[in-house]
């Protein structure tokens, strides 16, 4: 996506695509089929059936991305980076949220507004209903932004080692958070306390991609295929050992879940920003897209999995249970990319075309 603060880099649109199609792959697969229940005997699935890591890997690229920007603008104007941060989530997220307030009208609250701020915890009305649902991460990716200028300064004053400190104090915080809370397994899921170290590991990410370019450059491939293992492990060990959908609220697995989550995906990045590989034009443009509307995407494609299901069911159409469900999810990744351009280009798009410059290199 082009931005007035930084070059455009392609193959960060990419990640983008990937996450939002990881994420569909998730809900497709569980709405249809897996009912919200552990597939512990199928590890090697471990990216569709635990493919909330698609989560993980906006929250990683945020911190990487914006840390990017950092190194490119030394000094960045407080008040236009948040009107622009505004601009491009606010619009399509306050859309949801009123569908949400609308759907449970006679239940509402005036103090329900303060969810627009706060849609991961207590009881949210975006979290009542499947197709508002994934606007819980929002309200997390919101709170990074209004931190991160002051992080990114401090990160590019004082290096890697800043945000190592701050990995640690973070690990304290979820030490203390496990052992006085007994659903401990969603609270490390769904807050800042579980979360903000993914943002922060993009963050290191981006320095050391900055620092170590040209090395990374001559070795992106095999980095890129590392990577890759490294992310198919990661799911592959959450599905066979420690599956959000397990009924055990309390496991020390995800007290370290999201720093090896977000490890494995800053990894990714780095190595498919650095990997050498040219990809076909078609191919190109077509991810580079779904990165242009992965947030209306992200936020739409529920809607779509809902409506296809009450209108027309598990298709039977070959009978053969895996044909079927390529089929299906092939249509309804079509029907959701055609709903998210429409949402991109009446609701993101305007207002997206409002943003400005917010950040200005240093005076010689």
């Amino acid at each position: 996506m082009n931005s007035n603060n930084l070059p455009h880099l392609p193959r960060l649109d990419h990640v983008r695509f990937f996450a939002a199609t990881l994420v569909f792959f998730f809900h497709f697969s569980h709405y249809y089929y897996f009912h919200w229940q552990a597939q512990s005997d199928s590890p090697w699935l471990g990216l569709i059936t635990e493919g909330h890591t698609g989560v993980g890997l906006f929250f990683t690229l945020s911190g990487f991305l914006f840390m990017l920007i950092a190194l490119h603008n030394p000094v960045i104007d407080y008040r236009r980076f948040i009107r622009n941060r505004f601009l491009r989530i606010f619009p399509m997220f306050l859309t949801v949220f009123i569908i949400a307030i609308s759907i449970v009208r006679d239940d509402f609250r005036p103090q329900d507004i303060l969810y627009l701020f706060f849609s991961n915890i207590g009881k949210a009305p975006t979290s009542n209903h499947f197709i508002t649902g994934a606007a819980w991460t929002i309200s997390l990716e919101f709170t990074f932004y209004l931190l991160f200028p002051f992080l990114g300064r401090f990160a590019r004053e004082k290096g890697p080692s800043y945000l190592l400190k701050l990995l640690l104090l973070m690990l304290l915080f979820k030490l203390g958070a496990y052992g006085v809370t007994e659903r401990s397994k969603h609270m490390l899921y769904s807050t800042l306390v579980g979360r903000f170290d993914q943002f922060l590991i993009g963050m290191l990410a981006a320095l050391l991609y900055s620092r170590f370019k040209d090395i990374l450059s001559r070795r992106g491939n095999m980095l890129l295929i590392f990577a890759t293992v490294v992310v198919f492990i990661n799911s592959a060990v959450q599905a066979r050992y420690a599956s959000f959908f397990l009924p055990t609220q309390k496991q020390v697995f995800w007290i370290f879940w999201s720093m090896l989550e977000a490890g494995g995906w800053a990894l990714f990045i780095t190595a498919w920003a650095s990997a050498s590989f040219v990809l076909p034009k078609w191919l190109d443009r077509f991810m580079q897209r779904g990165g242009e509307i992965s947030f209306s995407f992200y936020l739409m494609h529920a809607l779509v999995i809902y409506l296809t299901f009450e209108a027309f069911g598990v298709w039977t159409i070959s009978g053969n249970a895996i044909v079927d469900g390529a089929i299906m999810a092939s249509g309804l990744y079509l029907l959701t990319w055609m709903a998210a351009t429409l949402s991109y280009e009446t609701i993101e798009k305007p207002f997206l075309g409002l943003r400005g410059g917010y950040g200005r290199q240093l005076k010689p």
